[in-house]
């Protein structure tokens, strides 16, 4: 006897999809024609997010040098202005990273509809399972509030990083290979 609730659908689903899933008449918001996409693999995630990571590394160390430099300008003239010069520009750097760690996915998913730099190399997208279009609201709640703070931070400092872990390895054993984090905004990673 079948299960009345699962449908065995051509969008890889084996339970109800979500609202949204199967496409639009014409033409998905993503992109991609009505019902054509397929749900992303986990390898294809890793490989999205060591590029982005590097992307951010490097632009991260640029910033780092360029701050810092200016700041050692004043403490190799050896006095207390150079050392709060180096103290100063130490801070704004750390700052300026810090911007640049939040605001990069959110905002490069923003303008590319659901893509970072890593995403594009790889050929996946984050598409809401309601259908609406990625904007920089939901992408800065699913990548930032949800996926790094939720997570990351909080749930990783109380179980020492295995929060994170286990939300890294969900979409592994998923049936529509969603991350923890893909679960609470109701999110999906596709095959661009």
């Amino acid at each position: 006897m079948s299960d009345p609730t699962r449908t065995d659908s051509p969008y890889g689903y084996t339970s109800p999809p979500p609202p949204g899933a199967g496409g639009f008449p014409s033409q998905s918001p993503y992109g991609a024609p009505a019902g054509n996409w397929q749900l992303a693999g986990w390898w294809s995630r890793v490989g999205a997010q060591l590029i982005d990571g590097l992307v951010i590394g490097v632009a991260s160390t640029i910033i780092i040098v360029l701050l810092v430099a200016i700041g050692a300008t004043g403490f190799l003239a050896n006095d207390t202005a150079g050392w709060i010069g180096v103290v100063l520009t130490s801070l704004f750097a750390g700052l300026a990273v810090l911007a640049v760690v939040i605001c990069y996915a959110p905002l490069m998913m923003a303008k590319t509809n659901g893509q970072t730099l890593g995403r594009m190399a790889t050929g996946i997208r984050v598409v809401r399972a309601n259908g609406k279009p990625m904007d920089f609201g939901y992408a800065m709640l699913r990548e930032v509030a949800v996926k790094w703070l939720l997570f990351n931070v909080v749930g990783g400092s109380v179980t020492f990083g295995l929060a994170w872990l286990v939300d890294v390895l969900w979409p592994l054993w998923d049936e529509e290979n969603r991350a923890l984090h893909d679960m609470v905004v109701d999110s999906r990673v596709i095959r661009a």
